[in-house]
Parts: structure tokens; sequence; C-alpha cells
């Protein structure tokens, strides 16, 4: 299997191992605002990711974290006059509500930060130890100059970094770093936002570390694939490597980096700081799970996805065709043999998940039934071979 990792920019061999099983991190959301299709196209991609490798034969442990502790929840909270905890519950529960409305796989883990700040503080303090993080008044910073490669996934010169970091979170004009794009490991909380006890005072941790602890805690120090929105190749993803990796020794931290390629609506990125967001829940109402599904993965997952809310209407027809291919009864006839379109449809998902390839193979397929079987043809096992493709890409066939 061929899967491009973002790190190499190349395309590299996934090899399947067969002592132990793939392991898999995807970053999941920040509650609030959830959930909309930009997180709906990135947990579909690699709910077939998983489907894939399980219809391979391979067992996948896979983490997807919830960030309850971070600075957007808070001011959400603050907003809307509700303790932190209660909005993050109540969106928690929208999420896995849209995740199994789309028929999405839970993850084998779903850790939440405010549960896991036990697992970052000896992270942090063997950074300490290290060399790689300083301590000041009850903060504490990771130094990017003692990782010489840091931010080698971005591609970018240290001005266009620092850039990207401002806009993401980072504050340049911290007395208390030595480089501005010095990150937070843990800082002293606000009076109005939870704490927890550290070796440094009360605070909390900062966004990077949950990750590095969170993967390490369930999936080990080095891991086969760790993926998540392209807007977090820098700062989020390249903050964890060198941390992770620093904390550890070991290299890599993740042998493939994936990316889903970013979300737009009408021309503007799909996010919550701009309000232009479409909600599963309010999709769902609408269109079929298997049309919303189908339209997610009409484009290769690493390429930018515009989304229009008149274009699913198009998939529910796609859709339809498979569900009435596999509902039509059999004859007695030639039986129909649709191996070699399954034997393309292996090598597209090897193809670093080439779902419109597949999905047209699939649809293929599906039309090949449907005449066969107005000719009076047997298409039991042609049927039984598009049900299992379709069941692998995650089509619920209700």
């Amino acid at each position: 299997m061929q899967l491009f990792s973002t790190l190499s920019r190349t395309r590299e061999t996934f090899t399947i191992p067969t002592d132990r099983p793939v392991t898999l991190y995807v970053c999941g959301v920040t509650p609030y605002d959830t959930t909309h299709m930009g997180h709906a196209r990135t947990f579909i991609v690699f709910d077939v990711l998983v489907r894939y490798l399980q219809w391979q034969g391979a067992t996948v442990r896979y983490c997807q974290n919830v960030t309850d502790v971070d600075d957007p929840l808070f001011e959400r909270a603050r907003r809307d006059g509700v303790r932190w905890d209660e909005l993050a519950e109540r969106q928690i529960a929208q999420l896995r509500a849209d995740c199994a409305g789309l028929n999405i796989l839970p993850p084998t883990f779903f850790p939440r930060v405010s549960e896991e700040v036990g697992a970052m503080i000896p992270i942090i303090e063997r950074l300490i130890e290290l060399g790689h993080a300083y301590v000041v008044d009850g903060n504490v910073y990771f130094s990017i100059q003692t990782d010489p490669d840091f931010g080698r996934m971005a591609r970018m010169g240290y001005d266009e970094l620092l850039a990207i970091a401002n806009q993401r979170g980072n504050n340049p004009a911290d007395p208390n770093k030595r480089d501005p794009l010095d990150f937070v490991l843990w800082q002293r909380g606000n009076p109005d936002e939870p704490k927890w006890e550290s070796p440094w005072g009360p605070g909390r941790p900062g966004w990077h570390i949950e990750c590095s602890a969170m993967s390490q805690r369930y999936l080990g120090d080095q891991i086969d694939i760790h993926g998540g929105g392209a807007d977090l190749i820098f700062p989020h993803h390249s903050c964890e490597i060198a941390q992770s990796e620093s904390a550890t020794g070991k290299r890599p931290f993740a042998r493939f980096w994936m990316h889903v390629g970013l979300v737009w609506l009408d021309g503007e990125k799909m996010s919550k700081s701009l309000g232009n967001l479409v909600f599963v829940r309010d999709v769902l109402q609408i269109h079929h799970p298997d049309a919303i599904r189908w339209y997610l993965l009409s484009e290769h997952y690493r390429e930018e996805f515009d989304y229009r809310r008149e274009a699913v209407a198009r998939y529910e027809q796609y859709a339809a065709d498979v569900r009435n291919a596999l509902s039509l009864p059999s004859g007695t006839h030639s039986p129909l043999d649709l191996s070699r379109g399954c034997n393309d449809v292996i090598a597209e998902m090897n193809d670093d998940l080439n779902t419109p390839a597949v999905l047209a193979t699939l649809h293929a397929m599906a039309g090949l039934i449907i005449d066969a079987a107005q000719e009076g043809r047997d298409v039991s096992a042609a049927q039984a071979t598009v049900r299992d493709l379709a069941l692998m890409l995650g089509f619920t066939l209700r």
C-alpha cells in the first residue's frame, strides 16, 4: 500500500505489521461548534482507512482525542454563560451522535485532555531534565533552538513559521520566552479556568503536549500513522514531533503523517473562527448518510474540498444505484464475475486511498449488476462482492 507522507512529501510503502496492531492517532475536536463538515471529512477519511486495513486482516488500535482544555472552549463558555465542562460534555455527545449518523466507527480510545493531564507532567519534566524546556514564573516552554529539525515537516523559513504560529494562538510578545517561536508546555491558569497541580504550580497544559502524552499512553512511543486536518501540519503536529522525539530519543515519532485537505464553503475556509459552518446534524436531516459519505470521498483526501450545499443531492443517486443493485433478484443464466472490478478497487485503495477512483469503480460494478439482472443472469456472487466493498467503504446500504 502506497501512502503519501507529509513529512517526506513522497509516497512510501506502508506494510501491515504481522506481529502487532497498526497504531493510528488522529487529532480530534475542541468541543464547541461541533460537528461541521470539515470534521466529518477528516473522520470519514480515517474511517475508510481503518475499515480498509481491517478488511485486509489488520487489527487497528485507533486513538482520537478530544481537546476539552483549550482557550476557544473557555471563551465560548464565558460568552454563553455556561460551565466549560458542561459545554464540552454537550458538544462531545453531539460529536458522538453525528459520527454514528455518518456510520463512522468509534475509535479504540477516545481520551479527553481533562482526564489525561497526569500523563503530560512526566513528559514535561523529562524535557526540562534534558534541557529542551525551561520554567519561568510557573510557565514551561519548549526551546525550539534545542531541536535543529524543528518545523521540518512544514518546510518553511523561520519568518513564515512564526507568522502561521501567531495566527494559530502563539504569543510572540510573551516576555518569558527565549524565542518568539518557543511554545507552551504548561501555563498558569486564569482565575475562571480549570487548573491542575504540577511541580511548577497550579495551571493547565499547553495545546501540543496533550497529543504527545495521549499517543504515547495509548499507542506507544512510536506509532504507525498520525493524522488530522492539513491546518495542523504547523504548528501542532510539528510541535508534537519536536517534543515527542526530544523526550523519548526515538525517531521517527510517527512513520507516516497523513493530512486531509481543508474544506471550503463558497470560496472561504470552513472554520469556527469565520463562523461559516455547515453542521453534520443539519445535513443528516436532508440527505442520506451514504450520499454525504460519497460526496466527501469524491475528491482525493489530500485535495482541498469546496463544499457546495446543493451538490450533495447529486450523490443520492449514486448511493441509491448501489442499494438498488444489491436488492435485485438473481437469475439463473451465466453468472456475472466482478473479480476484476474488486482487484481494481484494491489497487485504487492501495494508491494512497484513491477514493474517487474507487467510487467510480464501485458505481460501474453496480451498473453491471443492474444490467445483468435485467438479462436474467446470476448476479448473487457479484452482489456479494459489491456489498463487501461498499461496507468496507463505510456505506450503510440501508
